[in-house]
Protein backbone atom coordinates (compact mmCIF):
# COMPACT_ATOMS: atom_id res chain seq x y z
CA UNK A 1 0.00 0.00 0.00
CA UNK A 2 1.23 3.42 -1.47
CA UNK A 3 2.02 5.80 1.43
CA UNK A 4 3.46 9.53 2.08
CA UNK A 5 6.48 10.85 3.81
CA UNK A 6 5.82 14.15 5.80
CA UNK A 7 5.62 16.55 3.66
CA UNK A 8 5.62 14.45 0.23
CA UNK A 9 2.88 15.76 -2.22
CA UNK A 10 0.04 12.97 -3.38
CA UNK A 11 0.94 12.30 -6.92
CA UNK A 12 -2.59 13.17 -9.43
CA UNK A 13 -3.16 11.39 -13.20
CA UNK A 14 -5.05 13.09 -16.26
CA UNK A 15 -5.98 11.76 -18.54
CA UNK A 16 -7.24 12.75 -21.40
CA UNK A 17 -7.10 13.14 -25.51
CA UNK A 18 -7.00 16.69 -25.67
CA UNK A 19 -3.62 18.40 -25.35
CA UNK A 20 -5.25 21.76 -24.32
CA UNK A 21 -7.28 19.87 -21.35
CA UNK A 22 -4.27 17.95 -20.24
CA UNK A 23 -2.15 21.42 -20.35
CA UNK A 24 -4.87 23.38 -18.37
CA UNK A 25 -5.45 20.52 -15.59
CA UNK A 26 -1.61 20.18 -14.99
CA UNK A 27 -1.53 23.94 -15.25
CA UNK A 28 -4.50 23.67 -12.30
CA UNK A 29 -3.16 20.99 -9.83
CA UNK A 30 1.25 21.26 -10.37
CA UNK A 31 1.50 24.06 -7.12
CA UNK A 32 -0.21 21.54 -5.49
CA UNK A 33 0.30 18.27 -6.48
CA UNK A 34 2.87 16.04 -8.39
CA UNK A 35 0.96 15.64 -11.82
CA UNK A 36 1.61 12.94 -14.37
CA UNK A 37 -0.35 13.13 -17.87
CA UNK A 38 -1.88 10.49 -19.96
CA UNK A 39 -3.73 11.06 -23.39
CA UNK A 40 -4.92 7.78 -24.18
CA UNK A 41 -6.36 5.20 -21.95
CA UNK A 42 -3.36 2.66 -22.66
CA UNK A 43 -1.27 4.77 -21.19
CA UNK A 44 -3.17 5.69 -18.24
CA UNK A 45 -3.81 2.18 -17.32
CA UNK A 46 0.61 1.47 -17.70
CA UNK A 47 0.92 4.22 -15.74
CA UNK A 48 -1.70 3.49 -12.65
CA UNK A 49 0.27 0.21 -12.66
CA UNK A 50 3.15 1.52 -12.42
CA UNK A 51 5.47 1.58 -8.55
CA UNK A 52 4.04 3.58 -7.01
CA UNK A 53 0.81 4.47 -8.23
CA UNK A 54 -1.35 7.44 -8.61
CA UNK A 55 -3.12 8.70 -5.59
CA UNK A 56 -6.05 9.58 -7.81
CA UNK A 57 -6.71 10.09 -11.23
CA UNK A 58 -8.75 12.33 -12.95
CA UNK A 59 -10.49 10.82 -16.13
CA UNK A 60 -11.87 11.78 -19.52
CA UNK A 61 -14.82 9.55 -20.43
CA UNK A 62 -15.03 10.35 -24.46
CA UNK A 63 -11.59 9.30 -25.99
CA UNK A 64 -10.30 7.26 -29.01
CA UNK A 65 -9.60 3.79 -28.62
CA UNK A 66 -10.39 2.75 -24.52
CA UNK A 67 -13.24 4.82 -23.54
CA UNK A 68 -12.68 6.50 -20.14
CA UNK A 69 -15.86 4.40 -18.88
CA UNK A 70 -13.28 0.89 -20.51
CA UNK A 71 -9.96 2.34 -18.33
CA UNK A 72 -12.15 2.90 -15.49
CA UNK A 73 -13.42 -0.71 -15.72
CA UNK A 74 -9.98 -2.52 -15.74
CA UNK A 75 -8.80 -0.41 -12.70
CA UNK A 76 -11.75 -1.37 -10.61
CA UNK A 77 -10.89 -4.96 -11.96
CA UNK A 78 -7.76 -5.09 -10.96
CA UNK A 79 -6.77 -5.58 -7.60
CA UNK A 80 -3.47 -3.41 -7.44
CA UNK A 81 -5.57 -0.39 -8.54
CA UNK A 82 -9.01 -1.08 -7.67
CA UNK A 83 -8.73 1.45 -4.42
CA UNK A 84 -7.21 4.39 -6.64
CA UNK A 85 -10.40 7.18 -6.16
CA UNK A 86 -11.36 7.91 -10.08
CA UNK A 87 -13.23 11.45 -10.78
CA UNK A 88 -14.65 11.59 -14.69
CA UNK A 89 -13.84 14.39 -16.37
CA UNK A 90 -17.04 15.00 -18.63
CA UNK A 91 -18.70 17.14 -21.33
CA UNK A 92 -21.54 15.10 -21.18
CA UNK A 93 -24.18 16.39 -18.73
CA UNK A 94 -26.82 13.23 -19.15
CA UNK A 95 -27.66 11.04 -15.20
CA UNK A 96 -27.77 7.33 -17.21
CA UNK A 97 -24.12 8.17 -17.88
CA UNK A 98 -23.49 9.52 -14.37
CA UNK A 99 -25.02 6.57 -13.13
CA UNK A 100 -23.36 4.39 -15.04
CA UNK A 101 -19.63 6.10 -14.28
CA UNK A 102 -20.94 5.57 -10.41
CA UNK A 103 -21.92 2.04 -10.99
CA UNK A 104 -19.03 1.03 -12.15
CA UNK A 105 -16.77 2.28 -8.79
CA UNK A 106 -16.02 6.03 -9.92
CA UNK A 107 -16.07 8.55 -6.99
CA UNK A 108 -17.40 11.83 -8.80
CA UNK A 109 -17.72 13.44 -12.00
CA UNK A 110 -16.80 17.13 -13.23
CA UNK A 111 -18.59 18.91 -15.53
CA UNK A 112 -16.68 20.53 -18.63
CA UNK A 113 -15.58 23.24 -19.06
CA UNK A 114 -14.00 22.56 -15.53
CA UNK A 115 -14.31 25.31 -13.03
CA UNK A 116 -11.16 25.57 -11.13
CA UNK A 117 -12.19 26.11 -7.22
CA UNK A 118 -14.69 23.10 -7.97
CA UNK A 119 -12.16 20.97 -9.16
CA UNK A 120 -9.15 21.67 -6.23
CA UNK A 121 -12.43 21.31 -3.47
CA UNK A 122 -13.31 17.95 -5.10
CA UNK A 123 -9.63 16.47 -5.48
CA UNK A 124 -9.30 17.50 -2.22
CA UNK A 125 -12.08 15.90 -0.79
CA UNK A 126 -11.32 12.80 -2.33
CA UNK A 127 -7.41 12.72 -1.50
CA UNK A 128 -8.75 13.34 2.06
CA UNK A 129 -11.24 10.05 2.09
CA UNK A 130 -8.42 7.94 0.73
CA UNK A 131 -5.89 8.75 3.18
CA UNK A 132 -8.52 8.11 5.83
CA UNK A 133 -9.43 4.65 4.06
CA UNK A 134 -5.99 3.41 3.70
CA UNK A 135 -5.42 4.67 7.50
CA UNK A 136 -8.26 2.31 8.19
CA UNK A 137 -6.88 -0.73 6.13
CA UNK A 138 -3.46 0.01 7.80
CA UNK A 139 -4.65 -0.63 10.87
CA UNK A 140 -6.79 -3.57 10.09
CA UNK A 141 -4.07 -5.00 8.24
CA UNK A 142 -1.90 -4.10 12.03
CA UNK A 143 -4.49 -5.99 13.99
CA UNK A 144 -4.75 -8.75 11.90
CA UNK A 145 -1.66 -9.79 11.94
CA UNK A 146 -1.83 -8.98 15.67
CA UNK A 147 -4.03 -11.72 16.10
CA UNK A 148 -2.26 -14.26 14.06
CA UNK A 149 0.54 -13.57 16.02
CA UNK A 150 -1.25 -14.28 19.20
CA UNK A 151 -3.01 -16.69 17.56
CA UNK A 152 0.27 -18.73 17.11
CA UNK A 153 1.71 -17.89 20.30
CA UNK A 154 -1.94 -19.68 22.02
CA UNK A 155 -1.57 -22.66 19.58
CA UNK A 156 1.78 -22.81 20.54
CA UNK A 157 1.47 -22.60 24.35
CA UNK A 158 -1.07 -25.42 23.88
CA UNK A 159 1.35 -27.31 22.31
CA UNK A 160 3.77 -27.13 24.73
CA UNK A 161 1.41 -27.54 27.98
CA UNK A 162 0.29 -30.92 26.44
CA UNK A 163 3.73 -31.84 25.11
CA UNK A 164 5.30 -30.80 28.66
CA UNK A 165 2.17 -33.50 30.62
CA UNK A 166 2.97 -35.86 27.89
CA UNK A 167 6.82 -36.54 28.33
CA UNK A 168 6.39 -36.29 32.07
CA UNK A 169 4.05 -39.24 31.66
CA UNK A 170 6.85 -40.78 29.03
CA UNK A 171 9.42 -40.63 31.97
CA UNK A 172 7.37 -43.32 33.88
CA UNK A 173 5.97 -45.60 31.43
CA UNK A 174 7.10 -48.62 29.71
CA UNK A 175 6.22 -47.23 26.58
CA UNK A 176 8.17 -45.36 24.38
CA UNK A 177 7.62 -41.61 22.72
CA UNK A 178 7.02 -43.17 19.42
CA UNK A 179 3.51 -44.56 20.87
CA UNK A 180 2.46 -40.74 22.24
CA UNK A 181 3.60 -39.18 18.27
CA UNK A 182 2.18 -42.66 16.76
CA UNK A 183 -1.26 -42.58 18.05
CA UNK A 184 -2.00 -38.80 17.93
CA UNK A 185 -1.50 -39.12 13.97
CA UNK A 186 -3.48 -42.85 14.15
CA UNK A 187 -6.16 -40.37 15.66
CA UNK A 188 -6.25 -37.45 13.63
CA UNK A 189 -6.07 -40.07 10.47
CA UNK A 190 -9.14 -41.89 11.67
CA UNK A 191 -11.00 -38.39 12.14
CA UNK A 192 -10.14 -37.68 8.95
CA UNK A 193 -11.75 -40.43 7.91
CA UNK A 194 -14.95 -40.54 9.66
CA UNK A 195 -15.31 -36.52 9.21
CA UNK A 196 -17.87 -36.86 6.60
CA UNK A 197 -19.97 -39.71 8.22
CA UNK A 198 -23.17 -38.96 9.07
CA UNK A 199 -22.79 -39.93 12.53
CA UNK A 200 -20.06 -38.13 13.23
CA UNK A 201 -19.69 -35.18 10.81
CA UNK A 202 -21.56 -32.75 13.46
CA UNK A 203 -18.35 -33.52 16.05
CA UNK A 204 -15.27 -33.92 13.72
CA UNK A 205 -14.93 -29.96 12.25
CA UNK A 206 -10.95 -29.06 11.59
CA UNK A 207 -10.90 -27.89 14.65
CA UNK A 208 -11.83 -30.45 16.79
CA UNK A 209 -9.89 -32.76 15.39
CA UNK A 210 -6.41 -30.51 15.72
CA UNK A 211 -7.62 -30.45 19.37
CA UNK A 212 -7.85 -34.32 19.27
CA UNK A 213 -4.75 -34.75 17.74
CA UNK A 214 -3.14 -31.67 20.78
CA UNK A 215 -5.00 -33.86 23.13
CA UNK A 216 -4.16 -37.47 22.23
CA UNK A 217 -0.91 -37.20 24.13
CA UNK A 218 -2.27 -37.26 26.98
CA UNK A 219 -4.20 -40.62 27.17
CA UNK A 220 -1.92 -41.71 29.82
CA UNK A 221 -1.19 -38.93 32.04
CA UNK A 222 -2.85 -40.90 35.17
CA UNK A 223 0.26 -43.33 35.11
CA UNK A 224 2.70 -40.64 36.70
CA UNK A 225 0.65 -41.88 39.73
CA UNK A 226 0.64 -45.64 39.01
CA UNK A 227 3.51 -47.11 41.43
CA UNK A 228 6.90 -48.64 39.57
CA UNK A 229 6.29 -52.17 40.76
CA UNK A 230 3.33 -52.22 38.31
CA UNK A 231 3.74 -49.59 35.95
CA UNK A 232 7.35 -50.95 34.84
CA UNK A 233 6.25 -54.71 35.37
CA UNK A 234 6.93 -56.76 32.27
CA UNK A 235 4.27 -59.08 31.51
CA UNK A 236 0.54 -59.62 33.03
CA UNK A 237 -0.74 -58.04 36.27
CA UNK A 238 -2.06 -59.76 38.89
CA UNK A 239 -6.07 -58.95 40.01
CA UNK A 240 -4.35 -56.50 42.72
CA UNK A 241 -2.19 -54.82 40.54
CA UNK A 242 -4.55 -54.35 37.53
CA UNK A 243 -7.08 -53.01 39.37
CA UNK A 244 -4.44 -50.15 40.92
CA UNK A 245 -3.55 -49.82 37.06
CA UNK A 246 -7.19 -48.83 36.07
CA UNK A 247 -7.25 -46.08 38.16
CA UNK A 248 -4.76 -44.28 35.80
CA UNK A 249 -7.47 -43.25 33.81
CA UNK A 250 -8.93 -41.31 37.03
CA UNK A 251 -5.74 -40.27 37.63
CA UNK A 252 -5.14 -38.41 34.50
CA UNK A 253 -8.53 -36.55 34.41
CA UNK A 254 -7.44 -35.28 37.88
CA UNK A 255 -4.25 -34.04 36.63
CA UNK A 256 -6.08 -32.48 33.83
CA UNK A 257 -8.73 -30.88 35.88
CA UNK A 258 -6.25 -29.92 38.61
CA UNK A 259 -4.08 -27.92 36.20
CA UNK A 260 -7.46 -25.62 35.09
CA UNK A 261 -7.90 -25.69 39.03
CA UNK A 262 -4.55 -23.44 39.12
CA UNK A 263 -5.41 -21.42 36.48
CA UNK A 264 -8.45 -20.55 37.69
CA UNK A 265 -11.02 -21.52 34.82
CA UNK A 266 -12.09 -24.32 32.72
CA UNK A 267 -9.53 -23.97 29.45
CA UNK A 268 -11.67 -25.63 26.36
CA UNK A 269 -9.07 -26.97 24.50
CA UNK A 270 -8.35 -29.33 27.56
CA UNK A 271 -11.80 -30.75 27.19
CA UNK A 272 -10.92 -33.46 25.11
CA UNK A 273 -8.00 -34.21 26.69
CA UNK A 274 -9.84 -35.15 29.70
CA UNK A 275 -12.19 -37.09 27.93
CA UNK A 276 -9.18 -39.49 26.06
CA UNK A 277 -7.49 -39.54 29.56
CA UNK A 278 -10.73 -40.84 31.94
CA UNK A 279 -12.99 -42.82 28.87
CA UNK A 280 -10.30 -44.15 26.54
CA UNK A 281 -10.81 -47.66 27.84
CA UNK A 282 -14.23 -48.07 27.76
CA UNK A 283 -15.31 -50.23 25.66
CA UNK A 284 -18.48 -50.43 23.08
CA UNK A 285 -20.19 -53.26 25.01
CA UNK A 286 -19.84 -51.90 27.97
CA UNK A 287 -17.41 -53.78 29.63
CA UNK A 288 -14.70 -51.63 29.89
CA UNK A 289 -13.48 -48.85 32.29
CA UNK A 290 -13.69 -46.51 34.90
CA UNK A 291 -17.67 -46.71 34.26
CA UNK A 292 -18.31 -49.30 32.14
CA UNK A 293 -20.16 -47.15 29.72
CA UNK A 294 -21.57 -48.79 26.39
CA UNK A 295 -22.06 -47.50 22.98
CA UNK A 296 -23.08 -43.59 22.31
CA UNK A 297 -22.06 -42.99 25.57
CA UNK A 298 -18.63 -43.02 25.22
CA UNK A 299 -17.27 -39.42 23.88
CA UNK A 300 -16.08 -39.69 20.46
CA UNK A 301 -12.70 -38.79 21.41
CA UNK A 302 -12.53 -41.78 23.36
CA UNK A 303 -14.06 -44.63 21.20
CA UNK A 304 -11.03 -42.92 18.41
CA UNK A 305 -8.03 -43.43 20.88
CA UNK A 306 -9.22 -46.86 21.59
CA UNK A 307 -8.71 -47.93 18.62
CA UNK A 308 -4.99 -45.90 18.05
CA UNK A 309 -3.90 -47.21 21.30
CA UNK A 310 -5.00 -50.88 20.76
CA UNK A 311 -3.58 -51.02 17.56
CA UNK A 312 -0.15 -49.60 18.62
CA UNK A 313 -0.04 -51.83 21.36
CA UNK A 314 -0.62 -54.48 19.53
CA UNK A 315 2.33 -53.87 16.66
CA UNK A 316 4.84 -52.49 19.03
CA UNK A 317 7.66 -54.04 20.28
CA UNK A 318 8.46 -53.63 23.98
CA UNK A 319 11.66 -54.94 25.87
CA UNK A 320 9.54 -57.88 26.97
CA UNK A 321 7.73 -58.69 23.97
CA UNK A 322 8.15 -58.58 20.09
CA UNK A 323 5.47 -56.41 17.93
CA UNK A 324 2.99 -57.88 15.93
CA UNK A 325 2.88 -58.07 12.19
CA UNK A 326 0.16 -55.23 10.77
CA UNK A 327 -2.23 -58.18 9.43
CA UNK A 328 -2.61 -59.90 12.75
CA UNK A 329 -3.04 -56.50 14.35
CA UNK A 330 -5.96 -55.51 11.94
CA UNK A 331 -7.62 -58.47 12.20
CA UNK A 332 -7.73 -57.89 16.20
CA UNK A 333 -9.36 -54.87 15.32
CA UNK A 334 -12.23 -56.38 13.28
CA UNK A 335 -12.84 -59.09 15.91
CA UNK A 336 -13.73 -56.33 18.08
CA UNK A 337 -15.87 -54.53 16.20
CA UNK A 338 -19.11 -54.21 18.08
CA UNK A 339 -17.81 -55.46 21.57
CA UNK A 340 -14.75 -53.34 21.77
CA UNK A 341 -14.70 -50.80 19.15
CA UNK A 342 -17.37 -48.59 17.86
CA UNK A 343 -18.43 -50.43 14.33
CA UNK A 344 -18.19 -47.72 12.34
CA UNK A 345 -14.56 -46.46 12.98
CA UNK A 346 -13.61 -49.95 12.83
CA UNK A 347 -15.20 -49.92 9.43
CA UNK A 348 -13.04 -46.86 9.09
CA UNK A 349 -9.75 -48.11 10.46
CA UNK A 350 -9.98 -51.19 7.86
CA UNK A 351 -10.28 -48.58 4.78
CA UNK A 352 -7.27 -46.76 6.12
CA UNK A 353 -5.34 -49.41 7.70
CA UNK A 354 -2.44 -48.99 5.25
CA UNK A 355 -2.22 -45.10 6.54
CA UNK A 356 -1.89 -46.58 10.29
CA UNK A 357 1.37 -49.07 8.98
CA UNK A 358 2.93 -45.72 7.35
CA UNK A 359 2.59 -44.00 10.49
CA UNK A 360 3.97 -46.81 12.23
CA UNK A 361 6.70 -47.04 10.14
CA UNK A 362 7.45 -43.51 10.34
CA UNK A 363 7.52 -43.19 14.12
CA UNK A 364 9.32 -46.31 14.63
CA UNK A 365 10.92 -47.20 18.05
CA UNK A 366 14.80 -46.78 17.53
CA UNK A 367 17.12 -49.20 19.17
CA UNK A 368 18.07 -46.55 21.30
CA UNK A 369 14.44 -46.38 22.23
CA UNK A 370 14.19 -50.03 23.11
CA UNK A 371 17.78 -49.62 25.00
CA UNK A 372 17.17 -46.94 27.16
CA UNK A 373 13.74 -48.79 28.12
CA UNK A 374 15.51 -51.72 28.36
CA UNK A 375 17.71 -50.15 31.42
CA UNK A 376 14.67 -49.03 33.04
CA UNK A 377 13.21 -52.39 33.74
CA UNK A 378 16.64 -53.60 34.31
CA UNK A 379 17.09 -50.66 37.04
CA UNK A 380 13.30 -51.61 38.53
CA UNK A 381 14.16 -55.35 38.86
CA UNK A 382 17.52 -54.45 40.91
CA UNK A 383 15.37 -53.02 43.41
Amino acid sequence: METHAAGERPTILVVDDTPDNLSLMTGLLKDLYRVKAANNGEKALKIARSDPPPDLILLDIMMPGLSGYDVCQELKADPATRDIPVIFLTAMTATEEETKGLAMGAGDFITKPVNPPVVLARVATHLRIKAAADFLKDQNVYLENEVAKRTRELAAIQDVTILAMASLAETRDSDTGGHIRRTQHYVRALAKKLQDHPRFRAYLDDYTIDMLFKSAPLHDIGKVGIPDRILLKPGHFDDEEFAIMKHHTELGRSAIEHAESQLGMNVPFLRHAKEIAYYHQEKWDGSGYPEGLQGDAIPVSARLMAVADVYDALISRRVYKSGMPHENAVAIIVEGRGTHFDPDMVDAFVEIADEFRQIAIRFGDSDADMAEKARQLETFSGH
